[in-house]
């Protein structure tokens, strides 16, 4: 057990009542969507940062998760990361897993810089590693993220994304010029933006969505900035 990750939270907890972990999974993909998980540990648990624990270790904490937490998880889609920004995207996945998860008036402690939430708290930077919390908001997000990926492989099966679950991995990048880019895929991302033409976009969404014209937009300032 990491007992000082139990003493951080106890520090807030003593000043504010409940606490709040959160964190997000899927950031630094280029396709799919960005999960957040919001959790209220009820007894302790044996969590850590889910970048450090192997697949199996995560499913296991998962499930255990489930039984001593209450579980909020909010997710932001890939259109909404191209008409947002990622950055932006991050906070409604947050938000919602907040709203999710019907505890308004507890403290947040949320992974991270620079991110206001719909409800009081603060950012712990790699609080993922400080933070039992935030440690196990860490695992169910990563943990549904890739549920979530390993369902889009069974529509997508040439692109390998129950492997790399939307990163851009060498493997991912060499699919996605083999095979183009599909509507899973954030398409203001600069790997995928960079195969764009304005005929191949109309191919993947519709002319007269926001989506289109906010892809367009990107593609119209790469352009003109070279």
């Amino acid at each position: 057990m990491r007992r000082e990750l139990f003493l951080f939270d106890e520090f807030y907890r003593s000043s504010f009542g409940t606490v709040i972990g959160v964190d997000e999974a899927g950031r630094g993909c280029i396709a799919g969507p960005v999960v957040a998980a919001a959790v209220v540990l009820l007894e302790p648990l044996d969590v850590y940062d889910s970048k450090q624990l192997s697949a199996h270790q995560r499913e296991l904490l998962f499930g255990e998760i489930q039984k001593c937490a209450k579980v909020g998880v909010g997710i932001a889609s890939e259109e909404e990361i191209d008409l947002y920004n990622i950055l932006n995207a991050t906070k409604i996945a947050m938000n919602r897993a907040l709203e999710n998860l019907h505890y308004p008036n507890a403290f947040v402690l949320v992974d991270g810089k620079s991110l206001k939430l719909s409800q009081q708290g603060t950012c712990i930077v790699k609080g993922d590693m400080k933070s039992a919390s935030i440690a196990a908001a860490s695992i169910v997000a990563k943990v549904t993220r890739d549920h979530l990926m390993e369902e889009f492989h069974e529509r997508y099966p040439n692109y390998g994304f129950h492997r790399h679950k939307g990163y851009p991995t060498k493997e991912h990048l060499e699919n996605l010029r083999r095979y183009g880019p599909t509507s899973f895929h954030r398409l203001t991302f600069k790997p995928v933006l960079e195969m764009l033409t304005e005929e191949l976009l109309a191919k993947i969404v519709e002319r007269d969505s926001q989506r289109f014209s906010a892809v367009l937009r990107k593609m119209n300032r790469v352009v003109s900035s070279t």
